[in-house]
């Protein structure tokens, strides 16, 4: 039956001239049968032409010819037969696509497999071993396989697709070496999502005695996953949900796998531009859900810290220097420039004078100078290391269990991480001398430690004491009125005591923040959890208005783009907000910073751009009240451990009930720079306000930079004349900020910039609202021309170009109003 439609085309010539013009309904016939008998195989005999498919057995995957956006080249390759979106997962001619239809994939005389177009072969196979009777076949696995006929053995294919990937891993592909040819499996971007050639960015595992995946570009290194310690690799938090994952490493191969648990979920691993990322297919939805984005955070950039540091993303500053070192040009480190690295402060005096430093949950350091012992423990791995005079670390190879094998590192420790979730227990020498001098010091500053807080204790005591029964009476009237106001809310309590104690009694070393109203802390609760506390200022009498408002609003509000609030404190003149802490901080501190900024590519950007934009439009049309936010800017964006971003700081948000969509206020409140035009003027507000700033935030994105006043030619700009400048002048795409270009898809960002100027339109009637902004963004749907945008350029007078530096930037971004009279 499968084989029908070849046994027709075959028998043409006969067919034709027996039944002459009727033959026309044997055709209709045979395509027919075509269409119902899908093939899975082609022999030696047979062909696949363009037009005409492979489908596998269980109609999973399908082979042909296809093309990509709106070129006309053709490629051959492998997509999900049910999946209409995004299902390419491998091409055969990546580097070289065929000009039109006249593609044909055959077999040579030899046995080869052979893509031609015309008289030139574009892509072929070869093997190692001799074929006889070849067979192509596609598998429900997404494996193009040819094996002679009638062998079903894997081991005995003559070769396969999943040998030489394209920008996918898909269940059951192997990723890394075979050791017994030479072969070297590993992905490679896409150079673009309409071109499937080989892009900037690969994915493999280099052959060092410990060895370790990197995501390179080109020739240099950028992220490294860490090796494989027995459970999961050492740098990668997230581990691939419903999966199974192995590293196989023995004399004839090392690799990378994984399978399925539960096989009705169709998950894939691809690399684009400089991530790689597990998408799920959610089939309700129609789409696919990116559940994993590695590299994760700022502190994956492979060598931010230098050498014998370590990085962490949780502390103020991300870099510090192992225990025993210091930077080695303070100077650079004091200005953020970490990549020098860290010095000994002392020389090592080796074997028992020295001490070995615990540090426990990290990303171990760069692999390129180890040894490895699968056989010995930590105990033999710890004296090993103690005797070797070179060694800088060690720890087990194997963190199952109680833990087993050994690996110790020489020269400088590289690229060291804490990790967040997973990591492993390394143990870093640290010089005698030093230690017994640091130890030292540390009993001395504990007792003098303890001695100051004792009497500051007593002496505390006895003020609280006085000073309690006077506060008592206003105090009991200041939480009536917030109790009163608050109502039931179900939203838990917490007391003072509690959140001095995780904030380390609101210590400098703690504050992640400053907002309009107040300060914000890291805080970690009894229980483990970190928190953001959120202290307003004392004595402020719009801090009690703005306290009030954010509980009464974030509490009845649940998106997974607005941040979350885990309660409140409100006693004596302490009035806290407690948020769940957003391990990446705020979008402003990453997007504005020339060192975390090359961390966040283009991918990762447009990510946050649709995650912000979700947020605005269930705040503006999903929510119960329809609510405006009123300082939308890019402090107030929060990032979690994926980059999801969280809208956040609500105590300026004001509420609309039933068909109200605008109001107006004479006390202004918000951010110069992100402000509408009707609103810094007249006190006008409604969800087109919101559109503006979000179209400040889009353009500032995309740029790195802040809506600042910038000089250009003889005009002085804030980013939004800049922006528009460059639009008429069709030079949009000079916005891009320099550290995405090599990530950035032309189309996308060309798109947002239109999309941004269309949100910062002079007329609220002009702006689109939320929902048409996630409509255009993801989307080819046409968009009308945007208009001049708000604010406009300022033209300077020659006398005043002389008289000052054309090179000044002045920001007008950071000030907070808080009260201004309406026109």
């Amino acid at each position: 039956m499968k084989w029908a439609p070849l046994v027709i085309y075959a028998k043409w010539s006969k067919v034709e001239s027996e039944f002459g013009d009727d033959y026309s309904f044997l055709l209709l016939i045979g395509n027919i049968v075509y269409g119902v008998a899908a093939i899975d195989s082609v022999s030696q005999t047979q062909s696949i032409s363009d037009g005409k498919t492979l489908v596998s057995k269980g109609g999973v995957f399908e082979l042909g010819f296809f093309s990509l956006g709106s070129t006309t080249k053709r490629y051959l390759g492998i997509w999900y037969k049910n999946i209409p979106i995004d299902g390419v997962v491998w091409v055969a001619n990546r580097a070289n696509p065929i000009n039109d239809s006249s593609g044909i994939l055959t077999f040579t005389s030899t046995g080869n497999l052979e893509l031609r177009q015309n008289d030139s072969v574009v892509w072929s196979t070869t093997y190692q071993k001799q074929a006889q009777n070849p067979v192509a076949q596609i598998l429900d696995s997404g494996n193009l396989v040819i094996r002679n006929e009638g062998d079903t053995n894997p081991d005995m294919y003559l070769w396969q697709s999943f040998d030489y990937p394209s920008d996918t891993l898909l269940p059951g592909m192997k990723l890394g070496w075979d050791l017994r040819t030479g072969l070297e499996r590993k992905l490679t971007s896409w150079t673009s999502p309409d071109d499937p050639s080989l892009g900037n960015f690969s994915w493999g595992l280099m052959l060092y005695s410990y060895p370790e995946f990197y995501v390179m570009k080109g020739t240099q290194k950028y992220y490294r996953t860490g090796p494989w310690n027995g459970l999961q690799f050492s740098g990668v938090s997230d581990q691939i949900q419903n999966q199974n994952a192995m590293f196989v490493s023995n004399d004839e191969e090392l690799f990378y796998s994984y399978t399925l648990i539960n096989n009705s979920v169709t998950v894939k691993v691809k690399i684009i531009n400089a991530s790689f990322q597990t998408h799920v297919w959610e089939k309700e939805k129609e789409k696919w859900r990116v559940n994993i984005i590695t590299p994760g955070d700022f502190c994956d950039m492979y060598g931010l810290c230098g050498a014998n540091a370590v990085c962490s993303i949780t502390d103020s500053r991300v870099c510090q220097c192992l225990e025993g070192f210091s930077p080695k040009s303070q100077q650079e480190w004091n200005t953020s420039n970490w990549r020098q690295g860290c010095i000994q402060n002392e020389p090592f005096h080796c074997k028992d004078r020295d001490v070995f430093v615990k540090y426990v949950g990290m990303k171990v350091p760069e692999t390129t100078h180890t040894w490895v012992d699968e056989n010995i423990n930590l105990d033999e791995c710890r004296a090993r290391c103690s005797n070797n005079c070179s060694c800088m670390a060690f720890t087990n190879s194997d963190i199952r269990g109680a833990g087993s094998g050994c690996v110790l590192w020489f020269g400088e420790l590289f690229d060291v991480k804490e990790s967040q979730t997973g990591g492993q227990d390394l143990y870093i020498r640290m010089s005698g001398s030093e230690f017994e001098q640091d130890g030292h010091n540390k009993s001395v500053t504990i007792i003098i430690a303890t001695t100051i807080a004792a009497t500051g204790a007593i002496i505390l005591f006895c003020i609280f004491v006085i000073c309690r029964v006077r506060r008592n009476n206003a105090e009991s009237k200041v939480k009536d009125n917030i109790e009163s106001q608050l109502g039931d809310l179900d939203l838990p309590l917490f007391d003072l005591l509690t959140i001095t104690t995780a904030t380390n009694n609101f210590s400098l070393n703690n504050k992640i923040g400053q907002g309009g109203f107040g300060q914000v802390y890291k805080g970690k609760l009894a229980d483990g959890r970190d928190i953001a506390v959120k202290r307003l200022s004392r004595g402020s009498g719009q801090g009690i208005t703005e306290f009030i408002t954010e509980v009464k609003l974030i509490a009845k509000l649940q998106h997974r783009n607005l941040v979350k609030l885990l309660g409140c404190c409100f006693q004596g003149d302490e009035k806290l907000l407690i948020y769940e802490f957003m391990v990446n901080g705020s979008l402003d501190s990453i997007i504005f910073d020339q060192v975390k900024g090359k961390f966040l590519d283009w991918p990762q950007r447009f990510h946050i751009i649709f995650g912000i934009a979700r947020g605005l439009v269930y705040l503006h049309q999903d929510s119960r009240l329809r609510i405006i936010h009123r300082d939308l800017k890019a402090s107030n964006v929060l990032l979690d451990e994926k980059l999801n971003p969280k809208i956040s700081d609500f105590g300026m948000a004001r509420t609309f009930g039933g068909e109200q969509t605008e109001g107006n206020t004479n006390r202004i409140v918000g951010t110069y720079g992100y402000m509408a035009p009707e609103y810094a003027v007249d006190g006008l507000f409604s969800i087109k306000s919101d559109v503006f700033s979000f179209g400040i935030l889009l353009l500032e994105i995309i740029c790195g930079n802040k809506n600042r006043a910038l000089c250009h030619g003889n005009e002085t700009l804030n980013l939004v004349g800049y922006a528009w400048t460059l639009w008429k002048e069709q030079n949009a795409l000079q916005l891009i900020d320099s550290s995405i270009k090599d990530s950035c898809v032309i189309q996308e960002v060309r798109r947002c910039i239109h999309v941004s100027l269309l949100c910062v339109q002079q007329y609220p009637e002009d702006r689109p609202t939320m929902t048409s902004v996630i409509q255009m963004l993801g989307s080819e749907m046409e968009m009308v021309e945007p208009k001049e945008p708000g604010f406009f350029p300022k033209r300077i007078s020659d006398e005043e170009n002389s008289s000052s530096n054309p090179n000044q930037m002045t920001s007008n971004d950071k000030l907070t109003i808080t009260s201004l009279d309406g026109r």
